[in-house]
């Protein structure tokens, strides 16, 4: 084996020419020790290596917040003075918090990781003398692969062999069209992407052919990934994110407000320093909302945990918003509307009569073409084995969605010919003759062209789909096949092909339109094919545009005639994309449903990019969803999955803006009137836990079945009214507590700050109830594990005063009068708030 210093940075060609003939000599590629040694030594095969940090640093990170610091360092000066048991609770109390938090998003971090890993890209490898297919994450230098149509290439290597390779590497260079790359010998790999014809680079996808290639730079070492290292941008974040995100920000102004209020009366009274500032932190951890990021992640990873058992993987959490918010869905027909089990069942010729020729001019371009893998070239393949073996293959056009036909060049030795097979259209666009019937050739005038249109629009009516066949004569000098030769050509008839509809496509369409999502059809196939599937299916045709339309339009009439059209025909993959910018302009929130190379750049630009485990690489390397089954159904469980993760989110911010902002504005507001806290700081840190514990539920819960009738987006400017209102209602009711505690039980500092503590839990906690649903709270069934730790922690919170371990915390035992007065004024909150919500909703709703 050659040694591995060989393989850093750009290997020379001597050097990869002696490793490429003792690799290639032995047959058997590295051996799963060697591979295992250099995964270690150049790491994962990633463009942009995807790190986690090591638990300890996480914990550190969170220990580290510079509120948390502050309360450790007051609580320790707070130690110094003699009140140790202070100090050993405060750390309890941060240390418990921040194991919660931690091990839940922990948690939800592995499950994610582990679906991703699920539908990670795999290519062949030569291994140990065997060709399994492995992730690509797991490649190294010096590797042996197998490439195909379809594939990305997994890195920067040289090739060793290569059949009629026509790669893209439109994301390295912005060239859009096709590259041929070929074998010319000992080489390194070059940075010259215009002169590196033998080489190929990370980033590019195979369009058409075949190529074994070795590994020569992995993951940042490679092209792609010093291209992405040294531009790389984080992605735009969603609205989601920037809500998250913005929600997070007012939280922070308030807290920094109401810590400043505090301790500004404090000082004015002449109250104890260290204790004003103990109370002023612990209120600022308290309302901090230090869980959202936890909970996010956790409410969005069991979204994605359940969509896995529906066989759909997530691969990014965001995906979840986007798909409960996505309002259109772009979807192919093939495979989602069709079973895309495809059947040739008649080979006709320009008269519309059965003709061996023209099965047999198909079998021929199917047999030899070494592109992209077809279901059609299939279907011509397994119609009737035939007997080819005296035709040689010279050389090949490879098919590309811009034209739309593929050409090979073939001889028995006694003709030469350039077969063509593709779209009707393109076909005959090229066409200047036709077989006829009589085994003459004719020119196709305009009434045989006319002709012979009509009867493929006949047969689309059918249900049929169509491919052209045709040929042309060639010279024997002619050696090569370009583009230049797909021109006067000979028509020769038509494959027809039968794609029936899919069964569950009528329910799944129905069930998407339920939800308010509109489905709009975006296809290759021609119209005809396209409305008797979706007649079939009663999917109504409300307006229909074909590619050619389309590229006649400016973006202005495209974005007018989007709301009355819901079927795109004969599209290419740019004229996908345009369409789904539209829709995205026009304030939509898009997703898109694809499989091949052809939909990959449709589904990078929409908001929900969705393909299938089947799919092409490319196109699973840019999707957010997968699904393990071609089935458009479990996209609309998909879409209710995301609604139900994104109402569950918006359940905790509510209430942390109403019940638990305005326990702290009531207790920062006691301040001016109490001599003394109205809670300590450990009882302030004691709340916070148990109300995050409890909160630990709301992933699993429910969400009412009207509340999923429509999209769901998130509304931070509903969220903010939701505080500005419930918050000082909330605060209200505390304000009159506070009274009864002080003026009916007389109550001291002791135990005022007790009847509080459990007061201001037991309605933080239980006003869930309220808040999970818009509608009356009793009609609507919470999750019974969420019932269970809301309820539980509101008796744990009641009877902790009367428990051994009160004292550590500074409670005292209640007067019994007062459990009574805690169920009524509990009873009455939870009245109160439930027609405040019912009164805000109301007045949402009417005013739009």
């Amino acid at each position: 084996m050659v040694d591995e210093p060989m393989l850093d940075g750009a290997v020379s060609g001597v050097a990869l020419s002696v490793l490429c003939a003792r690799l290639e000599s032995d047959g058997r590629g590295l051996t799963s020790a060697d591979a295992a040694r250099r995964l270690r030594r150049f790491g994962p095969n990633q463009a942009v290596p995807r790190y986690r940090a090591p638990l300890w640093r996480q914990v550190l990170g969170r220990f580290l917040n510079p509120l948390v610091l502050i309360l450790l360092f007051a609580s320790t000066l707070s130690a110094a003075t003699g009140n140790l048991a202070s100090f050993a609770i405060v750390l309890t109390m941060v240390f418990l918090s921040v194991t919660l938090d931690m091990v839940q998003q922990r948690r939800a971090e592995d499950a994610v990781d582990a679906l991703r890993r699920s539908v990670a890209v795999t290519v062949r490898v030569l291994r140990d003398g065997s060709e399994p297919a492995l992730p690509v994450e797991t490649l190294v230098p010096g590797d042996i692969v197998r490439l195909a149509a379809g594939d990305l290439v997994p890195g920067d290597c040289r090739l060793l062999e290569a059949r009629d390779l026509f790669v893209n590497q439109a994301l390295l260079t912005g060239e859009p069209f096709p590259i041929q790359k070929q074998v010319k010998g000992p080489s390194a790999p070059t940075e010259d992407m215009a002169a590196a014809t033998d080489t190929l680079f990370m980033g590019s996808s195979i369009l058409s052919g075949s190529a074994t290639a070795i590994l020569c730079r992995t993951g940042p070492a490679t092209t792609f990934g010093q291209l992405r290292s040294s531009l790389m941008m984080e992605p735009p974040p969603t609205s989601f994110e920037l809500g998250i995100r913005g929600f997070g920000y007012l939280i922070l102004r308030l807290t920094v407000f109401l810590v400043l209020f505090v301790l500004t009366v404090n000082v004015l009274f002449h109250r104890p320093w260290l204790d004003s500032l103990m109370f002023a932190l612990a209120l600022a951890v308290g309302l901090t909302p230090e869980l959202l990021p936890m909970i996010v992640t956790v409410t969005l990873a069991k979204g994605a945990t359940r969509l896995a058992a529906r066989r759909v993987i997530v691969k990014r959490l965001t995906a979840m918003h986007n798909i409960g918010a996505m309002d259109v869905l772009c979807t192919d027909k093939t495979g989602t509307l069709t079973e895309a089990v495809i059947r040739m069942v008649r080979h006709i010729d320009a008269d519309g009569q059965d003709s061996e020729k023209v099965l047999r001019l198909a079998y021929l371009n199917s047999h030899f073409e070494s592109g992209i893998p077809s279901a059609l070239d299939e279907a011509i393949l397994s119609f009737r084995p035939l007997d080819v073996s005296g035709w040689t293959k010279i050389d090949e056009v490879p098919f590309d969605f811009e034209r739309r036909r593929v050409s090979v060049l073939v001889t028995d030795g006694t003709d030469r010919l350039l077969v063509v097979k593709g779209a009707p259209e393109d076909v005959l666009r090229q066409s200047t003759h036709y077989d006829a019937d009589d085994k003459s050739i004719q020119p196709l005038d305009p009434a045989a062209r006319a002709r012979i249109l009509d009867m493929f629009a006949h047969l689309g009516e059918q249900g049929l789909r169509v491919l052209a066949i045709a040929f042309r004569p060639m010279d024997f000098s002619h050696v090569s096949a370009r583009l230049g030769d797909e021109t006067k050509l000979v028509f020769a008839g038509y494959a027809l092909f039968l794609d029936p509809p899919k069964p569950s496509a009528d329910s799944a369409l129905r069930a998407l339109a339920s939800a308010g999502v509109a489905v709009k059809v975006l296809t290759g196939d021609n119209e005809q094919v396209t409305r008797h599937i979706c007649e079939t299916l009663g999917f109504p045709i409300t307006g229909l545009i074909t590619g050619d339309e389309l590229q006649a339009m400016s973006g202005d009439a495209l974005r007018a005639r989007l709301a009355g059209v819901n079927v795109f025909c004969r599209m290419t993959p740019p004229q996908k994309e345009r369409v789904l910018l539209a829709y995205k302009h026009a304030g939509r929130v898009v997703g898109f449903l694809g499989d091949g190379i052809n939909d990959a750049s449709a589904i990078h630009a929409a908001d929900v990019g969705i393909t299938v485990d089947s799919g092409a690489d490319v196109a699973k390397e840019a999707a957010g969803l997968v699904l393990l089954d071609h089935d458009l159904s479990v996209v609309a469980c998909a879409v209710m999955e995301g609604r139900r993760t994104v109402c569950n989110v918006t359940k905790y911010i509510l209430m942390g803006s109403s019940s638990n902002f305005g326990n702290m504005f009531s207790m920062a507001g006691a301040a001016l009137f109490l001599p003394f806290p109205p809670m300590l700081p450990t009882q302030v840190l004691l709340n916070n836990l148990l109300y995050d514990a409890s909160e630990a539920g709301i992933p699993l819960d429910t969400v009412d079945a009207d509340t999923l009738a429509l999209p769901v987006r998130w509304d931070l400017t509903l969220i903010q009214h939701f505080m500005l209102v419930m918050g000082p209602v909330s605060s209200a009711f505390d304000f009159l507590t506070f009274y009864v505690l002080l003026h009916v039980f007389n109550a001291g500092e002791a135990l005022f700050q007790t009847g509080w503590f459990v007061e201001s839990l037991a309605t933080q906690v239980l006003v869930i109830f309220i808040i999970r649903s818009r509608h009356l709270s009793w009609r609507s069934r919470p999750n019974p594990i969420l019932a269970a730790m809301a309820a539980g922690i509101a008796i744990f919170g009641a009877l902790l005063p009367l428990s051994p371990i009160a004292p550590w915390f500074g409670f005292v035992a209640p007067p019994a009068a007062f459990y009574l007065f805690l169920v009524l004024s509990v009873s009455a909150y939870l009245v109160m708030m439930e027609g405040m919500k019912r009164l805000f909703f109301r007045y949402i709703a009417s005013s739009g």
